[in-house]
């Protein structure tokens, strides 16, 4: 089909008016858009082929792109996408608030475990506990000697005149025989702590003696064929206080003897920190040959292991050991418990000190 546009016949030099016509069927020939070119081929098939995000040739045609087709098309290019991010393993490697939290508590708690093995906490917690077991010791021997007070001020006042100078006098009784007692054990427990212990057989008759005259004085009215009518709760009653007295006054010395030989400066081991990366050996190590292995004598004679070198805290104490057996303090061959005693230290480091100060070669 030709698109040409036909010569128009020219107007009547003397008609105005179809001159005008002839004007405007010119102009609205030259405006008119041409027609489009026919594509090769039949015409019927306008198929296409386009590349989808992934980068796949997926065909397609013009007519068929209803909603559902292009739906279809970005649901595919959606699963092509998580198909080449799914094996990436970064988002499993990233730390959740839960584990965030956990990592904060768990090197928290291994820092104060570390705190804890410093030899100044150690000492610092040592304090404290006996302290703490100290309070609770006087605080019972306290009350114990309360209720035998007022055990022993029974006994003493049945025949006296209530509110006379004698029944007044009847009170102080047992604080005087408690306060014996606590003077006896109090010097025991010190100088245990010194290294010293305090075995007189004075001392001795003065404890018993002290423990069998409270216990006496609480649970005289109560025994057999002295009360009217024998109970023996109440019997068993009135003896706990003179008892958990003595209880309370024996302990105590014995406890602070073994807080005074802690030795603080023993630590544990230190807590495994984060995983080093292994080291690969060098080429010098990985074909080094192995040691040799240690000869067994089997007639070597029996003889005790020697340390060969003392530990740190062992060479400190080692001179205050030497002037010790210099000055006559120390036998020249003191024994572990000895050495412990007088330095005050482990029974670990008197063993050394021991099996130094014994070799001939030290003397």
């Amino acid at each position: 089909m030709s698109t040409t546009t036909p010569a128009l016949p020219g107007p009547d030099d003397s008609d105005r008016f179809a001159a005008a016509v002839a004007a405007v069927e010119r102009y609205v020939a030259s405006e008119a858009p041409n027609a489009p070119t026919p594509r090769h081929g039949d015409g019927s098939d306008q198929d296409r082929s386009v590349t989808d995000p992934t980068g796949t040739q997926v065909e397609r045609r013009d007519g068929a792109d209803t909603r559902r087709v292009r739906g279809l098309r970005a649901e595919v290019a959606e699963a092509h996408a998580l198909l080449a991010l799914q094996d990436d393993q970064a988002p499993l490697l990233v730390d959740t608030g839960r584990v965030r939290r956990a990592l904060k508590r768990s090197n928290e708690a291994a820092r104060l475990h570390a705190l804890g093995q410093n030899p100044a906490s150690r000492a610092w917690q040592a304090a404290r506990v006996r302290l703490v077991l100290t309070v609770v010791a006087l605080l019972a021997l306290v009350g114990a000697l309360a209720w035998s007070t007022t055990g022993v001020h029974h006994t003493l006042s049945a025949d006296l005149v209530e509110h006379s100078a004698a029944w007044w006098g009847a009170w102080a009784v047992e604080p005087v025989i408690s306060a014996i007692l606590l003077v006896v054990v109090g010097a025991k427990a010190f100088l245990t702590t010194r290294g010293l212990s305090l075995n007189h057989r004075h001392l001795t008759v003065v404890e018993f003696s002290a423990l069998g005259v409270t216990l006496t004085l609480n649970v005289w009215p109560y025994l057999p064929y002295v009360a009217q009518g024998f109970e023996p709760m109440t019997l068993l009653a009135h003896a706990i206080g003179p008892l958990v007295a003595v209880g309370a006054v024996t302990v105590l010395p014995i406890i602070w003897e073994g807080f005074a030989r802690l030795d603080h400066t023993t630590t544990a081991p230190a807590p495994a920190g984060p995983t080093a990366r292994p080291e690969t050996a060098s080429p010098e190590t990985a074909t080094a040959p192995p040691p040799p292995a240690p000869v067994i004598v089997d007639d070597a004679p029996d003889t005790p292991i020697v340390q060969a070198r003392l530990s740190a805290r062992a060479s400190d104490l080692l001179p205050r050991l030497h002037a010790a057996i210099k000055a006559g303090d120390l036998p020249p061959t003191p024994s572990a418990s000895a050495i412990r005693a007088y330095l005050r230290c482990g029974s670990e480091y008197a063993r050394e000190l021991r099996n130094t100060v014994s070799r001939p070669e030290t003397r």
